[in-house]
């Protein structure tokens, strides 16, 4: 399988990553009622199997349970696994003994010395400076606890203050997660995918499949039950905006004999320095996520879909 690079890091890791917010969370998720443990175990058998073992997991997700989850299944392979997890900010973490405790308690629901990468999960520090913060961080990456420093939602600025902040200790800031979709497009808009590009920072793309809107499981025949009916890009009007669109998608899956939702995370692919965060609650969505490498659309399909999606730039 092709390897892309996390920023200017060096470190190779998967072209899509495994996302396992739904791993543990009964919040959004509902995890635990038409799936559990089991399903996502074998989720993560199936990703192994397929070649991807770069995971993105935080503190918050599940309290902590996606992190144990993931600590308990990498102790049952031999197969080496990349973690990308995060710091989540609060108004009680002012010093930076609360970052070395998280990524202490992190560790060891992971059960690993070590993690690939360590976020910031949202770039509000409450009474901690990002100073403080990310030098806290560096701290960590000198002595070995995690191998590079991300952020998460940090605008087109604060990833560039971040940047510096770190440069100042020979740290490179690696990645910078942001909500990133054929139909969620505001990344560029607002300058924060051109400000990574001159920086050379990856952009981890969450919710890549705009919550489903892109597998084309919703039409205007069969709208969704749920929480989702309750949003308007998911209503008559929203499915009916986003029509020509599924249709472009279909035409080009018809050519690869790939589905929507594969070519959907191949638009993403295609850039450089992007990468999807799939999420996954079974071994199915694993096999559909991984359809979506090892194949590119061409130069002109992929101007097309940039093209009909420009109404999602803002």
């Amino acid at each position: 399988m092709a390897t892309t690079s996390l920023g200017k890091t060096g470190i190779k890791v998967n072209p899509i990553c495994i996302g396992t917010w739904a791993w543990g969370d009964t919040l959004f998720w509902n995890y635990g009622s038409n799936y559990g443990a089991n399903e996502v175990e074998a989720a993560f058998k199936t990703s192994l199997e397929a070649g991807i073992n770069f995971f993105d997991t935080a503190e918050v997700y599940g309290n902590g349970l996606s992190e144990e989850l993931l600590g308990k299944f990498m102790q049952e392979t031999e197969q080496p696994v990349q973690i990308a997890t995060k710091y989540g900010p609060m108004p009680w973490r002012f010093f930076p003994e609360s970052v070395a405790d998280a990524v202490t308690a992190s560790l060891k629901r992971l059960i690993v010395p070590k993690v690939t990468l360590y976020q910031v999960h949202w770039p509000f520090t409450f009474l901690m400076s990002q100073e403080t913060l990310l030098n806290a961080l560096a701290d960590e990456v000198k002595q070995g606890r995690i191998e590079a420093v991300g952020v998460s939602n940090y605008s087109a600025e604060e990833m560039r203050q971040a940047y510096e902040i770190l440069e100042k200790r020979g740290v490179i800031l690696a990645t910078n997660q942001v909500r990133y979709s054929l139909l969620s497009r505001q990344i560029e808009s607002k300058g924060i995918l051109q400000k990574a590009r001159e920086l050379g920072i990856t952009i981890l793309a969450y919710s890549p499949l705009a919550q489903g809107l892109l597998t084309g499981k919703y039409t205007v025949e069969k709208q969704p039950m749920g929480a989702r009916r309750f949003d308007s890009r998911f209503q008559k009007s929203g499915l009916e905006k986003i029509a020509p669109v599924m249709s472009l998608l279909t035409e080009i899956g018809d050519k690869y004999d790939k589905t929507v939702a594969q070519v959907a995370l191949n638009w993403l692919i295609f850039q450089d320095s992007v990468i999807p965060i799939a999420g996954c609650k079974n071994s199915e969505q694993v096999r559909q996520n991984a359809g979506a490498i090892d194949w590119e659309m061409t130069e002109e399909e992929f101007n097309q879909l940039e093209e009909i999606t420009r109404p999602w730039l803002s």
